[in-house]
């Protein structure tokens, strides 16, 4: 058996207390090493990481194949889950030869818990949520896209719920209107304030494309828009989805390295393995 000490060779009754499954010629810490270097790099760069750092080779293919037969662990804690963000991503389909690859969205949800990602498997996520601890209220913080918002309302219950529109995508959105300047100063307090009809006031008598489509917006998600300032001021809760983000910024910082294309079968299982590495849970499975 490869190990981080060299080649080792163990009996059976060793091998049970060292928790070494049947025909594996890697230790658990080599297998660990490799899966906490492969969550952050290539393959191939993973295979000249360990080897440097280890002195023993471990070829990209073992790498891939090791990945792709973990169980990962997903995170949990006895404590409340008392907030949470809904965001999405893009991840790089591989193609037939010759045809141009495509993007596809997957889905991410943040918590004080921990990260997880999936694709296309929204129910796996909404699974997890809802076996854990939930606070009441709780804290769902979005943009404005339907597919989020979709996984949100199958979270907990309805008058459990606290759903709130991510400030900064809703001001992102008010200053798209373009015109007056002061009329967007205007609207912007008005909304940092919770006051949609006040806003909605300031706009609806423009013919413009973009200020009708922002009116549309303002009251398909008019009881997600809350008092911001009082919120921040109090420190009730986030007014931003900042923390799935940054979590989706994260994810990324693997699945799109420079010219990574992925079966559409694996993208499952490697979203898997760059959340347990963020969520610091490799080497805890069992």
């Amino acid at each position: 058996m490869k190990s981080t000490l060299g080649e080792l060779e163990i009996t059976s009754g060793q091998a049970e207390k060292l928790a070494v499954l049947p025909y594996r010629q890697l230790s658990p810490h080599l297998e660990n090493c490799c899966l906490r270097l492969s969550a952050n790099v290539s393959y191939q760069q993973a295979e000249q990481d360990v080897a440097y750092l280890t002195g023993i080779r471990i070829p990209a293919k073992t790498q891939q194949r090791l990945v792709h037969r973990q169980r990962f662990a997903l995170p949990s804690s006895e404590e409340l889950m008392e907030e949470l963000g809904v965001d999405g991503g893009k991840v790089r389909l591989r193609t037939t030869l010759g045809e141009v690859c495509v993007w596809r969205d997957y889905k991410a949800i943040a918590t004080n818990q921990g990260t997880i990602a999936n694709y296309q498997n929204n129910p796996q996520l909404i699974g997890w949520v809802n076996t854990q601890p939930l606070a009441n209220p709780l804290t769902c913080l979005a943009d404005g896209h339907d597919g989020v918002w979709n996984i949100v309302q199958q979270i907990a219950e309805a008058d459990q719920r606290r759903e709130i529109l991510d400030w900064y995508h809703l001001k992102e959105n008010l200053h798209k209107v373009g015109g007056s300047l002061k009329r967007l100063n205007q609207a912007e307090a008005f909304l940092w304030m919770g006051k949609v009809d006040e806003t909605l006031k300031l706009f609806e008598a423009s013919e413009k494309k973009q200020a009708q489509n922002f009116c549309q917006y303002l009251r398909k998600h008019r009881h997600r828009i809350v008092h911001y300032d009082y919120f921040q001021a109090e420190q009730v809760c986030s007014i931003g989805s900042g923390a799935v983000e940054s979590a989706i910024k994260q994810i990324d910082r693997r699945i799109q390295i420079s010219g990574a294309q992925w079966n559409a079968d694996n993208v499952p299982q490697v979203l898997a393995h760059r959340c347990a590495y963020l969520n610091g849970l490799i080497g805890s499975q069992t």
